[in-house]
């Protein structure tokens, strides 16, 4: 990485990733078709193998439907996963409920009803579900992390059930944003979209430059990567400003992705990444939901002041996730296009 600057070699891990300042500067510009070429790297092989395990792994059947804050007091949410319609809401003691999405009456929707102290009543003729059984109608489990919310298809995961999903570690006094997208795939796309670290300083220049992968799963190193993928990259702020870091790839589930900041401004910092199936398109294609969780946190004292202006970063947050997935979902469709016509190389 010789554009750097002593701040950002990849040598030291744990040591000279700190300085008196988050930002660095590099010693050059980076001209986009000079960067190293990373297709060799990148074997279709590895990226299926990685996959392979994330896909094997247990979900307990729990899937990601949002951020926990959409679902308001007094409002309902209407979602669809894996083709089934749900509602949801919270009871007057804050609970989130959930459960099938039409009117066990007259099929009437119950997302467009009106929650009147935790009690979902419909629109059409009045009938009011209070989150227990009910004329035909039985919630499903739901689960509120803090962050995002989950609902437990039994029928779509077709898994041993489990009480809670499997929520990764988290830094505390973080800012929290989520960012949530559809794509005319599977959820499998956009997993292996994130397994394949390699496509990151090429198709999103930018946002990162100077991106080394440093060890892929199953190889021993000092990078504390596991079963995961370990990375150097430094994120682009402005002209020759860059943040370096390290960051670990890891799929604790067959539908999520996580990137943790292991050593590097941020550290501890984590972009979850979960898919969720959401049914099928006119025209019969799958769709699936991006749901990306990004916890921001830091130690540096200003960091207070951050937390103080959640409100405010949470857009801007979002809009940075989504710029990313504009060109990943891209990334995603193609892929499901290739395997559903026969055409995939990996």
């Amino acid at each position: 990485m010789s554009g750097h600057d002593d701040g950002t070699r990849r040598h030291t891990p744990g040591g000279g990733w700190r300085g008196r300042y988050p930002l660095r500067l590099r010693r050059g510009a980076v001209n986009w078709a000079e960067q190293r070429p990373s297709w060799r790297e990148a074997r279709p092989a590895l990226i299926t193998g990685a996959l392979r395990r994330a896909l094997a792994g247990p979900s307990g059947n729990w899937y990601v439907i949002g951020a926990a804050r959409d679902v308001r007091p007094g409002r309902p949410l209407g979602r669809t996963v894996a083709g089934t319609e749900l509602v949801l809401w919270r009871d007057e003691s804050g609970r989130l409920v959930a459960g099938p999405g039409a009117c066990p009456h007259l099929g009437a929707p119950l997302k467009d009803g009106r929650v009147h102290c935790g009690t979902l009543i419909c629109h059409w003729h009045g009938l009011a579900l209070d989150g227990g059984s009910f004329a035909g109608w039985d919630p499903v489990p739901a689960h509120d992390d803090g962050v995002l919310a989950w609902v437990r298809l039994d029928r779509a995961g077709g898994e041993s059930p489990s009480d809670r999903p499997l929520v990764p570690p988290r830094p505390d006094a973080a800012v929290a944003a989520v960012y949530t997208g559809f794509g005319a795939c599977e959820p499998e796309d956009v997993v292996a979209n994130r397994l394949d670290p390699w496509h990151g300083a090429w198709l999103h220049p930018y946002s990162f430059v100077d991106l080394t992968v440093l060890s892929t799963p199953g190889e021993g190193d000092d990078s504390g990567a596991g079963d995961g993928f370990a990375v150097d990259v430094s994120f682009k702020v402005a002209g020759r400003a860059v943040v370096p870091v390290r960051a670990v790839f890891t799929a604790p589930g067959p539908r999520t992705v996580v990137m943790r900041i292991t050593e590097g401004e941020g550290r501890g910092s984590v972009v979850e990444t979960h898919a969720t199936p959401v049914g099928h398109d006119e025209r019969g294609r799958p769709r699936t939901a991006v749901v990306e969780a990004v916890v921001a946190a830091s130690d540096r004292p200003g960091f207070a002041a951050a937390r103080a202006a959640a409100p405010a970063l949470r857009p801007l947050m979002r809009a940075v996730a989504g710029r990313l997935w504009r060109d990943d979902l891209a990334y995603a469709e193609r892929r499901w296009h290739l395997r559903s016509t026969g055409r995939f190389p990996g």
